[in-house]
C-alpha cells in the first residue's frame, strides 16, 4: 500500500501500489488501470474552504451541480458515478468515484477501502521555514516582493514567495502550521470573507518579533473571478 499526504488540507490516504496518483487542477486522482481496454476507473478528492462554516446542505447542493454538469458533457451510460462530501473544522473534502460497470466487483471495494483509510493529520514533519521561521507550503520560491507588490517603500523588510496552490488550501496549511511553529496569531482575516481586504492576512508575533502575512491570490485562468481556490502568492513583512 501507498500513503499520499496532502500537506496543505492536512489529511492523509493509503492507496494500492498498483494505483496511480496524480495531481488534476485543484483535485487529486486515485486511479486503476481496467482490462480489456477499459476507461481507468478513478477515486476523486478536492478540498475546498469553509471559514464561513456554511452548513452541509448548500454545499452539498453545489457538489451535486457541478457532478450533474460533468455528466452532461460526457457520455457515462456504460460507466457508475458515486458522489458524496465529507466536512471537518473549515475544510470539506469533495469525493467522486467513477468506473466502468464490468469492474464493479473488484474496484468499489477497493475505493471504499481508500476513502476509509482517510485521517486528519495534526502534525506534519519536514515543514521548510522562512529566515524567520514562519512554515512554508511545499513548491512555493521566494522572488522579489516588488514583482508581487508593486507599491511596496521598504522592500528590505520584506519577502515573498511564489506558487500555485489555492488560497483555501493554504490558509488551511497556515492555520495548522503557525501555532506548532510557536507563532501567536494575533490577527486573521479570511478570505473569502466581508472585509474588503481582497486576500488572506495574519498578524503573528513570537517573542519580540512581529510579522504580517499575505496570502494574495490571482487570476491564473484570466475568468475575471477569484474564489477560494485560486492560485495565490505569500507576502511576509517583518515590523
Amino acid at each position: 500500500m501507498t500513503v499520499f499526504r496532502h500537506i496543505l488540507w492536512g489529511y492523509e490516504l493509503t492507496y494500492p501500489e498498483h494505483w496511480t496518483h496524480q495531481s488534476v487542477q485543484d483535485a487529486e486522482s486515485f486511479s486503476m488501470d481496467n482490462p480489456d481496454g477499459l476507461d481507468a476507473s478513478q477515486l476523486l478528492v478536492r478540498g475546498e474552504w469553509n471559514w464561513e462554516r456554511q452548513p452541509i446542505e448548500p454545499l452539498w447542493n453545489r457538489h451535486i451541480g457541478m457532478m450533474a454538469g460533468m455528466i452532461g458533457a460526457k457520455q457515462v451510460g456504460s460507466a457508475r458515478l458515486w458522489t458524496g462530501i465529507l466536512m471537518h473544522d473549515f475544510r470539506v473534502l469533495h469525493f467522486m468515484v467513477t468506473h466502468p460497470k464490468e469492474v464493479r466487483e473488484q474496484f468499489e471495494p477497493a475505493a471504499t477501502n481508500v476513502i476509509s483509510s482517510l485521517r486528519f493529520l495534526n502534525r506534519i514533519l519536514g515543514i521548510k521555514s522562512s529566515r524567520e521561521g514562519i512554515p512554508l507550503p511545499p513548491a512555493y520560491k521566494a522572488v522579489d516582493p516588488t514583482s508581487i507588490l508593486t507599491d511596496i517603500s521598504d522592500p528590505a523588510n520584506w519577502h515573498a514567495y511564489s506558487g500555485q496552490s489555492g488560497i483555501g488550501a493554504l490558509q488551511a496549511f497556515f492555520l495548522r502550521e503557525v501555532p506548532i511553529h510557536n507563532w501567536e496569531m494575533e490577527e486573521y482575516v479570511p478570505f473569502p470573507s466581508s472585509s474588503e481586504l481582497g486576500f488572506a492576512r495574519f498578524q503573528l508575533r513570537r517573542r519580540d518579533l512581529k510579522i504580517t502575512l499575505g496570502i494574495m491570490p490571482y487570476d491564473l485562468s484570466g475568468s475575471g473571478t477569484i474564489t477560494s481556490s485560486s492560485p495565490a502568492n505569500i507576502v511576509i513583512k517583518v515590523a
